[in-house]
C-alpha cells in the first residue's frame, strides 16, 4: 500500500537513530542529519525521485492545456488556455493553505473518513526531516502537482460554456477538500486502506476518477452547450487544432512516467529503482495499448475510418487505466489493460451523447470510466488486493464526489452562475471572458 511504502521505502535511517528511538530519545538535527548520511546516497536517491518526478507531473499541466485547446473552437482557445494556467495557480495555492494535511492528516474522525488538521503546510526546513528517508519538501511538491490533474479534468468536459471565476472557484473548493479527502482514504492510511485493503498505487480513482465524477456532475448542472444538441441529433463541433491536441497527448504520456513511476516513493534501493523501471515499461506499454485498442475499434465502427481524438483519448484511457496497479502486471498484461481502456473510451462517447452530457474533450471516458476499469482490475495481478475492497473504494468516491460536487455547483449556479449566455458561446469566450482572442489573424478574415 502506498502510504506504508512511503515510510518504510527508504529503509533504516542508521544504527545511532534506532538506539536513541529504542530508548525513546529525542534527536538533535545534527543527529538526525548524521543518521541520515549512513544512509549512503538513499535520501538524496529518493528525495530526487520525487523532485524529477514532481517535475515530469507538472509538465502534465502543459499537455492538459495543449489537449484542450486544441479540441475546442478556435474562439475558445484563449479561454481555455488561460482556465488551465489558473487552475494550476489555484490548486497549488489551496493544497499549500489546506489540502496536503487534508491528505496526509495528523488526526481522523469516523474511522478515518476525515482529517482534522486542515492547515498549511510547513516542515521544508532541515529541522523538521524525520525517518521518512526523504526530503519533506519533495514529498510536498510531488504530491502537490497531482492535485491539478483531477481540476484539469473538470477543465477539458466543461469548457466552451463555463464561467471563468465561478470554475476557479470550484478548483479551489475540489483541490483544498474534495480530493484530499478521497485522497486520505488510502495514501493517508484512512479508512479504505485501514479497512478494506483498497489498493490504487498511482491514483485511477483517487486522482483520476475523483475529477471524473466531478466533471460528469458539472456537465450535467450547467448543461450542454448551445446547439449540441437538437432532439436526437448530434451537432458535431470539431476542434480548431488537432496537431495541437496530438502534441498534448504526447506530453501526457511522457508526464505518466513521472506520475506513475515516481509513485513508487523510493530510488535508494537496486529493488526500488528496479520497479520504477518496470513501471515505466508498464505505463508505455499500456498506452501503447489505448491506441491501438481505440484504432481498431474506430475503424470497424466508422468504416475504415480512424477518428484521431478517439485515439489521443485512447492514449490516455489505456495510461489511466494502468495508473491503479503499473507494477504488478506483466507487460502482455499491461498492454491488454490499456487496450480495453481504449475501447471503453470509443463505446462511452457515444453514450454520453445519448444522455446529451457534453463531455468537450472526451475527459468522462477516459478519466472516470478508465479509471474505475483500471482500480476494478488490480487484484488481477496484485493478490494483496480484493475485487470487494476495489468495489467499495470506487463506490464511496463515486457518492462522495458527486454529492460534494453537486452542492458546490448548485451554489455556484444558484448565486455566481456557472453557464455564459447563449450569445456569448456565439461570440466565444475568448472575446466574451478573457477579452483576447487566441487567433485574431484568422478570426478578422473570417468575420
Amino acid at each position: 500500500m502506498q502510504y506504508l511504502r512511503k515510510f518504510v521505502g527508504a529503509g533504516a535511517l542508521g544504527l545511532a537513530a534506532l538506539n536513541a528511538s529504542a530508548f525513546g530519545q529525542e534527536l538533535s538535527v545534527e543527529e538526525r542529519l548524521v543518521a541520515l548520511e549512513s544512509q549512503g546516497s538513499a535520501y538524496v536517491d529518493n528525495s530526487y525521485l520525487f523532485l524529477i518526478g514532481g517535475l515530469i507531473v507538472m509538465l502534465m499541466a502543459a499537455g492538459f492545456l495543449c489537449l484542450e485547446a486544441g479540441l475546442v473552437r478556435s474562439k475558445n482557445a484563449a479561454m481555455q488556455s488561460t482556465k488551465n494556467v489558473a487552475l494550476f495557480s489555484v490548486a497549488g495555492l489551496m493544497f499549500w493553505l489546506v489540502g496536503y494535511n487534508m491528505a496526509y492528516p495528523s488526526s481522523t474522525l469516523f474511522n478515518g473518513l476525515l482529517g482534522t488538521s486542515p492547515a498549511p503546510w510547513s516542515g521544508g526546513d532541515v529541522s523538521a526531516v524525520g525517518d521518512a528517508g526523504y526530503a519533506p519538501a519533495s514529498d510536498w511538491f510531488f504530491q502537490m502537482v497531482f492535485v491539478a490533474t483531477a481540476a484539469s479534468i473538470v477543465s477539458g468536459t466543461v469548457a466552451e460554456r463555463v464561467k471563468l471565476w465561478p470554475f476557479l472557484i470550484f478548483t479551489a473548493i475540489l483541490t483544498a477538500f474534495i480530493y484530499p479527502i478521497v485522497a486520505s482514504w488510502e495514501w493517508g492510511g484512512g479508512y479504505l486502506d485501514s479497512a478494506w485493503g483498497f489498493s490504487d498505487f498511482a491514483g485511477s480513482t483517487l486522482v483520476h476518477s475523483t475529477g471524473g465524477w466531478a466533471a460528469l456532475v458539472g456537465a450535467i448542472i450547467i448543461g450542454p452547450r448551445t446547439g449540441k444538441y437538437f432532439g436526437k441529433q448530434v451537432n458535431p463541433m470539431p476542434g480548431s487544432n488537432i496537431p495541437l491536441a496530438a502534441l498534448g497527448t504526447f506530453i501526457l504520456w511522457f508526464g505518466w512516467f513521472g506520475f506513475n513511476g515516481a509513485s513508487q516513493l523510493a530510488a535508494g534501493t537496486i529493488s526500488d529503482i528496479n520497479s520504477v523501471a518496470v513501471i515505466f515499461a508498464n505505463t508505455n506499454m499500456a498506452a501503447v495499448g489505448g491506441v491501438l485498442g481505440a484504432m481498431g475499434l474506430t475503424t470497424v465502427l466508422y468504416k475504415g475510418k480512424v477518428d484521431a481524438t478517439m485515439v489521443f483519448n485512447g492514449a490516455i484511457g489505456g495510461l489511466v487505466s494502468i495508473t491503479a496497479e503499473p507494477l504488478m502486471p506483466s507487460m502482455g498484461l499491461s498492454v491488454l489493460i490499456g487496450a480495453v481502456g481504449g475501447v471503453l473510451v470509443v463505446l462511452t462517447v457515444p453514450s454520453l451523447d445519448k444522455l446529451k452530457i457534453d463531455d468537450v474533450v472526451g475527459a468522462i471516458p477516459a478519466h472516470l470510466v478508465c479509471g474505475i476499469w483500471g482500480t476494478m482490475i488490480v487484484p488481477l495481478s496484485n493478490a494483496d488486493a480484493s475485487f470487494v475492497g476495489q468495489l467499495v473504494g470506487v463506490v464511496l468516491t463515486g457518492v462522495f464526489v458527486s454529492i460534494a460536487s453537486a452542492i458546490v455547483w448548485t451554489l455556484l449556479k444558484l448565486t455566481l452562475g456557472v453557464r455564459v449566455s447563449d450569445e456569448d458561446q456565439m461570440l466565444g469566450l475568448d472575446r466574451a471572458e478573457i477579452g483576447l482572442e487566441a487567433y485574431p489573424e484568422f478570426a478578422s478574415a473570417s468575420r
